[in-house]
């Protein structure tokens, strides 16, 4: 069975038309589908023949939310989501004064192993279809009420390793006639898969692209981001640099703070040093708290002090609100209660 979500809209037209139906109905089932129905019958325009038609060997895919947690703090709502297979995956999403965001995966569990990543407990399962990385936001949107106009691709798994499947999301999660989230709403997080990098320049998508760092040198990030043992941080950067050059974008860089791993004043020049001539901007993170692991974030002096460091340096960097810590926000934490 073919889920129509998968499709781009011209995939749409060439299926719909190899059928025997009309351009025009693309448009109306794009739409529809996209706003979240769960059936054919509630596609009202169509013809009672073109539904059962469209039965015979597509569906319209949803997701089931297994649980939801909402903050009393600030209003974050996190999502475990079930799949049609039984496997769940996790979406937050936040409330800031531009709107809502919504942060969300791409994969089923994620093979970068990262070592203060909860995300990456139990490996990797597969990774997410279009249909199924745009359902998040499109079912998270319809439980909230409220239109979710950012997008960050932050959530559990590696976007760049699930490649063609993440391009497809976006161009539908673009589309005029769907969710039509602008590109420059989109941010797209990675842990330093190069070759990805390299390819998402070509597609030339105004997005955001955030660079999961975490480390000012390859010794620290070796022990914590296997990833670097195959892609080190100058091939990194020097793939850094070309998308900059390619796309015009300019890049930020994630840094989570580790009480006595890389949170020293020594490492906060050592970064400056690295990223400055990316003029990019850094946003750090207070490491989340990991029952597996055996990381600490420092105090507030610490990260406040860290974050003046580089601000002294030249670096623009702020420190990121902790958002729904009362329900353990950050992704992950639900999904390995189920795994």
């Amino acid at each position: 069975m073919i889920d129509l979500k998968d499709f781009e809209y011209d995939e749409l037209i060439e299926y719909l038309t190899s059928v025997g139906e009309k351009k025009f109905r693309a448009e109306q089932i794009f739409s529809w589908l996209h706003k979240g129905v769960e059936s054919y019958d509630e596609m009202t325009n169509l013809s009672k023949a073109t539904r059962e038609k469209l039965e015979k060997e597509t569906y319209v895919s949803t997701l089931k939310i297994r649980e939801k947690y909402v903050s009393k703090i600030d209003g974050t709502v996190k999502y475990l989501f079930e799949l049609p297979d039984g496997n769940c995956i996790e979406s937050v999403v936040m409330r800031y004064h531009h709107g809502l965001t919504i942060c969300i995966s791409s994969q089923v569990g994620c093979r970068m192993g990262c070592r203060f990543c909860a995300s990456t407990i139990g490996g990797l399962y597969r990774s997410l279809t279009p249909g199924e990385i745009l359902n998040q936001v499109i079912f998270a949107q319809k439980d909230v009420g409220e239109r979710i106009s950012n997008i960050v691709m932050m959530g559990i798994g590696e976007p760049l390793d699930n490649f063609d499947n993440v391009i497809k999301f976006l161009h539908n999660v673009n589309h005029e006639k769907g969710l039509n989230i602008g590109y420059r709403h989109i941010s797209l997080s990675t842990c330093g898969v190069v070759p990805g990098i390299y390819a998402l320049a070509k597609e030339k998508l105004p997005i955001t692209l955030t660079i999961s760092l975490h480390a000012p040198n390859n010794e620290i990030r070796d022990s914590i981001m296997p990833v670097n043992h195959k892609y080190n941080i100058e091939e990194l950067l020097t793939a850094c640099r070309e998308y900059v050059k390619t796309t015009n974008r300019r890049i930020s860089f994630e840094y989570s703070l580790i009480h006595g791993v890389n949170d020293s004043m020594a490492n906060a020049e050592e970064l400056a040093n690295l990223v400055r001539d990316l003029h990019g901007h850094i946003n750090l993170i207070p490491v989340n708290k990991v029952e597996e692991r055996n990381f600490e974030k420092g105090s507030n002096d610490d990260i406040r002090a860290f974050q003046e460091k580089l601000t002294h340096l030249g670096i623009n960097a702020t420190v990121r609100r902790e958002l729904g810590s009362d329900i353990s926000a950050s992704c992950g934490q639900l999904r390995k209660k189920v795994i």
